[in-house]
């Protein structure tokens, strides 16, 4: 008994460090820093406010409201209104972000987390796809791009793993539902990216 509850606090943790709100804040400015420096920065923190800090709000205030039960959305049924906020808000920030000359990689991971959304939304309004996985799968592909692909590509997949069994574990996504998540988010991603050659 006290195994089972070590994975599952286990599985608790990495669900919220790997959390797909988490991973959209955290990886534009990084993103933009190792690509083109500080002013990179200073883009990829403009992405991250629109493309992470925007649905994270809407999601705050459900959760404070009592109509979702919790910054995960565990519950299916309640996903649409945030998701839709998330399109939108992505959606803005890769019109700002092309209109205004930001750098092409940061344009493209923008690109690359709509295009995720794109196949995501639907898809979840019928069926309980991961998230966390299409989300960490297309940050792995994403980070490939700035950092040395090869280690990066390994512990990355190690990483995505995890996140799957994080979910399966807190009996909060089946087995499909986080690999379809995992090929969702990595092709996706690197659809985008080799469309746009950076």
């Amino acid at each position: 008994m006290e195994a089972a509850g070590v994975r599952d606090r286990l599985a608790r943790c990495v669900t919220e460090v790997f959390a797909p709100q988490v991973l959209v804040i955290g990886l534009p400015p990084l993103v933009g820093l190792v690509s083109d420096g500080w002013a990179g920065f200073r883009w990829g923190l403009v992405a991250s406010l629109l493309c992470g800090g925007v649905p994270a709000l809407v999601i705050a205030l459900g959760v404070r409201a009592g109509r979702l039960d919790s910054r995960h959305i565990v519950d299916r049924s309640r996903r649409t209104i945030p998701l839709v906020v998330a399109v939108v808000a992505v959606l803005a920030a890769l019109v700002l972000l092309a209109g205004l000359g930001a750098p092409r990689l940061l344009v493209a991971t923008v690109g690359a987390m709509l295009a995720g959304l794109a196949v995501t939304v639907p898809v979840t309004l019928l069926w309980k796809i991961s998230f966390h996985a299409a989300v960490s799968a297309g940050t792995v592909l994403v980070l490939s791009r700035v950092l040395p692909a090869t280690p990066t590509l390994t512990f990355g997949l190690l990483v995505v793993a995890v996140v799957c069994w994080a979910r399966v574990r807190l009996a909060h996504h089946t087995f499909a539902q986080v690999a379809a998540g995992a090929v969702t988010g990595a092709v996706s991603s690197w659809a985008v990216l080799a469309l746009t050659g950076v």
